[in-house]
């Protein structure tokens, strides 16, 4: 297992499929040679797939254990899944993309960052913690969009580990789900690059960015920078991705007033027609030392960022508690336009062409009303896929 600076990515030594077991050993038999990679001399590689940019020798992994280097040659994840589960798209969270309709969810596994509070963490430190028994899943991108159409699908999302990492086969899924009609989304930790960001661009619709906080401090400590993911935010909206924000907010680690106020001022900088979650703390992983988030904490960051400029707010993880803040809203004439309950889209009055019905202003988003209404007449999402891959 090599030992890398978390923050600069640069490989010091060892050897990590050996160190991972028997899991690093399966994997490495489901790889390819990678595309967001530069040769270096003395067969040394640069991965670009992170903001880590690791600097990877010959024999050595880079820090999210999943992309290493043999030969001079960086290999990369291929063929094979280590999470499927349908979802609405809502849980992504996306509330302006495709809203009341099915995502397929597929994750891989491992991560480039090690947060002690991941909700993940069976997937996404699968490399790392011991603990974790997750194995690959063997299927083609062609086997996986058969699926998600099978379950009725609009949408296929890379998520539950960090899909940058895994970027040359998140595309190559995504190639064949556009032949099929479906749209395309990440769900990421924002810790990106412009390579890979351009790599992306022609094939991702949806881009879900998790900023963690607003101290850099505080990031380095989940292995990562704060201004990686702030100009990974800047770059989507440039390129002209749909980009929603979640910040799960931390007792005691990221929910002081200070910070939702900085969040919400950058992303109002940005765009004020960034969504941005707002999302309760449950204790899990290594992070059990500390109470839920509470529901003031939610609804005053929700306050934060109204005031500070953004036009669309949501609270979540607290489904029926945050009153209004699970709803869309005009924020023009505060026309209620989407009526929500937790993941559940309960009312849908946008016109078909994204507009407020009442005062004709156009509503920052990705509408298929056609799509959302026949998802709303249908069952609920929870009855109309295949009882073997139900979430749990």
């Amino acid at each position: 297992m090599p030992k890398s600076d978390p923050v600069s990515g640069e490989s010091r030594g060892g050897k990590g499929r050996k160190a991972a077991g028997s899991l690093g050993e399966t994997l490495s038999q489901l790889t390819r040679e990678g595309e967001l990679y530069e040769k270096l001399p003395e067969g040394k590689v640069r991965c670009y797939a992170c903001g880590h940019r690791c600097l990877i020798l010959d024999g050595h992994d880079g820090i999210c254990r999943v992309r290493f280097n043999r030969g001079g040659k960086l290999f990369v994840p291929w063929n094979y899944f280590g999470a499927l589960q349908y979802d609405p798209i809502e849980k992504k969270p996306f509330f302006h993309a495709l809203p009341g309709t099915l995502a397929m969810s597929f994750g891989m596994l491992g991560c480039d960052l090690h947060c002690g509070y991941c909700q993940n963490w069976f997937t996404s430190q699968s490399l790392r913690d011991p603990r974790s028994t997750a194995q690959p899943i063997p299927m083609s991108a062609e086997g996986f969009v058969n699926l998600a159409i099978k379950g009725g699908a609009d949408t296929v999302t890379s998520t539950y580990n960090e899909p940058l990492i895994t970027s040359e086969w998140g595309v190559a899924i995504f190639k064949e789900a556009r032949k099929r009609g479906l749209r395309t989304s990440y769900v990421s930790n924002g810790n990106g690059t412009k390579e890979v960001i351009d790599y992306l661009k022609p094939w991702v619709d949806f881009y879900k960015v998790d900023l963690k906080g607003f101290d850099d401090k505080s990031y380095r400590q989940l292995g990562g920078k704060l201004d990686n993911v702030l100009k990974t935010i800047e770059r989507l909206h440039e390129k002209g991705f749909w980009v929603e924000v979640v910040t799960l907010f931390v007792p005691g680690f990221n929910d002081s007033e200070d910070e939702m106020r900085g969040i919400a001022k950058f992303l109002a900088g940005v765009s004020r027609d960034i969504p941005w979650h707002c999302t309760a703390f449950h204790p899990d992983y290594k992070m059990v030392d500390r109470d839920y988030t509470t529901l003031r904490t939610i609804m005053r960051a929700c306050e934060i960022g109204k005031e500070e400029g953004l036009n669309y707010c949501y609270g979540g993880n607290l489904p029926g508690h945050v009153s209004d803040w699970e709803n869309t809203r005009c924020p023009n004439c505060h026309e209620l336009l989407i009526e929500r309950w937790g993941f559940e889209v309960q009312n849908y009055y946008l016109t078909d062409d994204g507009k407020c019905p009442k005062c004709a202003t156009a509503i920052a988003g990705r509408w298929d009303a056609g799509r959302t209404r026949a998802a709303l007449r249908g069952l609920k999402f929870t009855e109309r896929i295949p009882r073997a891959v139900r979430p749990r």
